[in-house]
């Protein structure tokens, strides 16, 4: 078991305002600036706090069962032609990556002498480690969630009230994850002397995307030296599903200094090519403010934050992480696309041939691997399987029942 779990990221890092080449930055209204440069003094002194690092070093490794395992997925090598491994999130305590970054967060916040988290989720697994991490800590726990995805995800709805949660349902516009970072935004505004806002992906104004990023990196720490031990030899290809881009950016900086590996984020593609029937903002996105950062971003005609869709309501967002951007325009990783029939398929396919029933989220990476690994025999193809299906299955059989 790891001693050291976190480690600073000596990849790409932000500039002191917060930006990765013309993205990310801390647009704010004045009276919330203050607040946030209070967040980021706190963050930038605890990160290298021998104390502090040892607290969550001992929750990770002993409370969420860290380090997660990479899995050999023989089954679907042998049915693909290439030699697929899986890092195992879905294993985690709360069943996906969002713990890794929600007990930091949660930490962050009693340090700075705050009562309660807010926090947005989309499928649920953000807020639920988010109530996870503040039930553990004593801090009050309120999250705001989409009326759609609620009826998507009421395992975790139900998860997050039996933790001591207040889940605010979120009924405007399209009742989906932008809307509950909008009402959770609103929310912190009100309390930010309080409260402290646990945002849920490496998105929002600076320093949110900083934190979640420096928390979410241990997990391309552990697979590049799994991956070493179990073969000898890095992976040809990472892949990762890319929503906000929390998972992506944990496994990627562990293999963005090696050359030889390839990198793909998939984003989702979801109905088709059209405005509204997909997220994918690296793919159809131009550059624009939301919800306090800049990104590559879905627009409208008149240049406002366009409606998205997926399968997966934790990719159903309209913007994406400013690294993520950064890292597409630098052209170091590869940003592609999956639909929701192929993401579902590949839901079924993982758990019949593994045993292992992944997350709709995930899903969408696992889809992209098989196709690499069609077109690449014999190469080793690393995915990160952030989360683990359990909120997913209702809704699966009653959308695309089993045949």
């Amino acid at each position: 078991m790891e001693t050291n779990t976190i480690l600073n990221n000596n990849n790409i890092l932000p500039t002191a305002e917060g930006f990765f080449g013309n993205y990310g930055g801390q647009f704010l209204p004045d009276g919330l600036k203050e607040e946030f440069q209070k967040i980021t003094e706190c963050f930038e002194k605890l990160k290298n706090d021998v104390i502090f690092n040892k607290e969550l070093n001992d929750l990770l490794n002993y409370y969420v069962g860290r380090p997660s395992p990479v899995y050999f997925a023989k089954n679907l090598s042998e049915k693909y032609g290439a030699e697929i491994y899986l890092k195992r999130e879905d294993l985690n305590h709360t069943g996906a990556h969002k713990i890794n970054h929600c007990l930091g967060e949660a930490l962050l916040a009693k340090k700075m002498g705050k009562k309660k988290i807010i926090a947005e989720t989309g499928a649920g697994q953000h807020g639920v480690a988010t109530a996870t991490a503040a039930a553990l800590l004593g801090l009050e726990c309120d999250i705001y969630m989409g009326e759609v995805d609620i009826q998507k995800a009421q395992p975790n709805v139900e998860r997050m009230k039996i933790l001591g949660a207040n889940v605010v349902s979120v009924k405007s516009g399209t009742m989906t994850l932008k809307e509950a970072v909008d009402e959770a935004f609103i929310a912190y505004s009100k309390e930010y002397e309080t409260a402290l806002y646990a945002i849920g992906s490496v998105v929002g104004p600076h320093p949110f995307p900083m934190i979640v990023e420096h928390f979410q990196t241990i997990v391309g720490k552990e697979a590049h030296r799994q991956i070493l031990e179990m073969t000898g030899d890095l992976p040809n290809h990472v892949v990762a599903c890319v929503g906000g881009g929390s998972n992506a950016i944990g496994i990627f900086n562990g293999f963005l200094n090696e050359d030889s590996v390839k990198i793909y984020g998939v984003e989702p593609m979801g109905k088709g090519e059209k405005l509204g029937e997909n997220a994918a903002s690296i793919t159809y996105g131009k550059e624009g403010i939301l919800h306090g950062f800049k990104c590559l971003l879905l627009q409208d005609e008149e240049g406002n934050p366009a409606n998205a869709y997926s399968v997966a309501s934790g990719l159903d967002y309209p913007g994406v992480g400013p690294k993520h951007c950064f890292l597409h325009d630098s052209g170091r990783v590869n940003y592609v696309t999956v639909n929701d029939k192929e993401a579902v398929s590949a839901f079924y396919e993982l758990s019949r041939l593994e045993g292992i029933i992944p997350a709709l989220e995930s899903s969408h990476a696992v889809a992209y691997a098989f196709k690499l690994a069609q077109a690449n025999p014999n190469e080793k193809i690393l995915v990160n399987l952030s989360g683990r299906g359990d909120k997913d299955i209702a809704f699966v059989l009653e959308k695309y029942p089993l045949k």
